[in-house]
């Protein structure tokens, strides 16, 4: 019996089933916002202390309630619901402002050249990490070279 072609595309079409993927993405999404989120009484919806996990420990605890949840679904489901991990620790402050400081002024007037060597310097100051902390790092530059001509640890 002779079918026209786009008749029975548009019937494949309408009786395809879903990927795998997508159920199987569909199953973790709900997981991962069951472990996050939870009503509370009035109605309003908190966040565990679960859903500060990271995609490790968020993985981990995923594959207790499906096993073989696979990472990746795992960090779709994350992405898409807006999670991400606490990290612990603050950010180093490496420059505090001393009480009334001034800065000292702008004498090259951010006019970085020179006509000769060892005619204009620059200093500036940055810090290095290592195992103990910081190492705080001074260089003096020439600026007709652009080199360090000299440098201090401290």
């Amino acid at each position: 019996m002779p079918v026209a072609a786009r008749t029975y595309r548009a019937w494949k079409q309408a009786n395809q089933q879903p990927a795998a993927r997508t159920i199987t993405d569909a199953m973790v999404e709900d997981a991962v916002r069951s472990l996050a989120y939870k009503p509370k009484e009035d109605g309003t919806i908190k966040r565990t202390a679960e859903g500060l996990y990271g995609r490790r420990k968020m993985t981990a605890a995923i594959r207790r309630r499906i096993p073989g949840a696979a990472p990746g679904a795992v960090d779709r489901a994350m992405r898409t619901l807006g999670l991400a991990g606490v990290r612990r620790g603050k950010a180093a402050r490496t420059t505090i402002p001393g009480e009334g400081g001034t800065r000292a002024g702008d004498l090259l007037n951010r006019d970085f050249t020179a006509a000769a060597p060892n005619r204009v310097w620059v200093a500036d100051f940055t810090y290095v990490r290592i195992w103990a902390g910081f190492v705080y790092v001074a260089f003096i530059v020439d600026v007709y070279v652009q080199r360090i001509i000299g440098w201090h640890a401290e």
